[in-house]
Parts: structure tokens; sequence; C-alpha cells
């Protein structure tokens, strides 16, 4: 009864996704902004949907998209730094050390703030990639508020987190319903790169995947071994190709 159930309802969606009001857009490496959103030391304390090792590793790889793609113009911001929602991390302080750091002191929507809408605005950018804390007011605000100026968006779900999973499903649903595309980490790597015999292509970005996303790291340390020092076992001889 249960899988009749999801697959009408997968049935039912397809003519939703033909028919989506939003066209497929790919990310252009020269036309997006990075943005980091009050992905601060308190308010990791409420992302509680993921695991918190893991998700202390995801904002770390989201802040750092900007050194895999140099071409990415960064804008960082808070909000209440000075109080309970606590400062940016030291190690993302650390990698972008002249870029605009906005910190609101009242505003909840990052957009609310002058300041932060000039930023944003002097980049020139079209394409925004984003991801804050919590998911369902820091993201999903600011996500659908440059939905409504024109802007294209990427929700980095991976470093965006919140209370429950519930909450997180929620807010991303509703982002969608808006045209944000929510994405994970790699599909934004993929997306930026798109050929790894680009620039930034395998050479830039292998590196950066085993620090920031080690299980593809260690599938490319695992390939570099087999190549370098692999013997084929007994057995393996006859397995297909």
């Amino acid at each position: 009864m249960k899988f009749t159930t999801l697959l009408s309802s997968a049935l039912l969606a397809v003519p939703i996704l033909a028919n989506s009001p939003f066209p497929w857009e790919r990310l252009n490496k020269n036309d997006s902004l990075l943005i980091i959103v009050d992905l601060q030391e308190g308010l990791y304390t409420l992302a509680r949907d993921y695991d918190p090792t893991l998700y202390k590793q995801n904002m770390l790889a989201h802040s750092a998209l900007g050194l895999a793609f140099p071409s990415l113009p960064v804008i960082l911001t808070t909000s209440a730094s000075t109080g309970p929602n606590g400062p940016l991390p030291q190690e993302i302080l650390d990698m972008y050390p002249t870029a605009p750091l906005i910190s609101r002191q009242g505003e909840v929507n990052a957009w609310d703030s002058p300041e932060f809408r000039a930023a944003v605005k002097a980049t020139g950018k079209k394409q925004i990639i984003l991801a804050g804390i919590v998911t369902d007011v820091c993201t999903a605000f600011l996500a659908r508020s440059l939905r409504a100026e024109g802007y294209s968006v990427w929700a980095n779900q991976e470093a965006s987190g919140t209370v429950t999973k519930e909450i997180r499903d929620l807010a991303n649903d509703q982002m969608m319903r808006a045209g944000v595309n929510v994405v994970s980490l790699f599909s934004i790597v993929c997306d930026l790169m798109r050929d790894w015999r680009s620039s930034p292509g395998a050479k830039e970005i292998l590196p950066w995947l085993d620090r920031y996303m080690p299980a593809y790291g260690l599938l490319a340390r695992g390939h570099r071994a087999a190549v370098e020092n692999g013997t084929v076992i007994p057995g393996e001889a006859d397995l297909p190709l």
C-alpha cells in the first residue's frame, strides 16, 4: 500500500515538473556570487537536522567555494553577532579577510539591510549561491527576497541548518515553489566547473574535494593507489569490465 501511494505521488508529479514555470538554468562561474549568511557560532547550535560534526564540515565547505572558484565574489553577513548568535567561525573569516562583512544589528532578513542590498547589487552578479542558519529564516527569507528581485538563487541545502528535519523540508518546499534551486554542495561544484578539463578543473578541484568533501577525495585517492600500486587479486580478473 505504501509503495503504491509513493508511486502514485511520483506519477502525479511528472506533469508538474514537465510544466515548471522555472526553466532549468545552469550556474555560470562568471555571473555568480557566493553569500555566507549567518553561519555563526551561536546559531550553529540550532542546526540539529544534521550530525554536528558533518554540519560544521558542510559550513566550511560552502564558505570555501570562493577558494575553489576565485572568480566568485563573496559577501559575508551576520545577525546580531555581539549577542547570543555569536561571530562567524574564525576559519571562515580567515578565508576572506578583505570581503565585505555586513554586520546586521536588527534585520532578520538580510535583504532588509540597505548595506547588504547595496553590496549585492555592487557585484553586478545575477546568480546567487547561499546558505545560512536557520534554513527556514536566514536562508529561506533571503532566497525568496532575491527571487522577488529577479535573481536566480541556488540554496545549498547541506550548509543550511535548522532545528528539525520537518522544518527543513517545509522551508525547502517553500523555496522551491518560489523558484529557488535547492541543491547539494557537489552539484554546485560540478555546475560551476562543468568540465574536469576546465580551469578550475580536476587539478584544482580534486584537492579541494579531498579537503571539503572527503568521500570524493578518497575515491580519487583510491583510484590513484590502484593505478600506482594496484595488483589484481584472484577472482577480480573474472569480474565483468
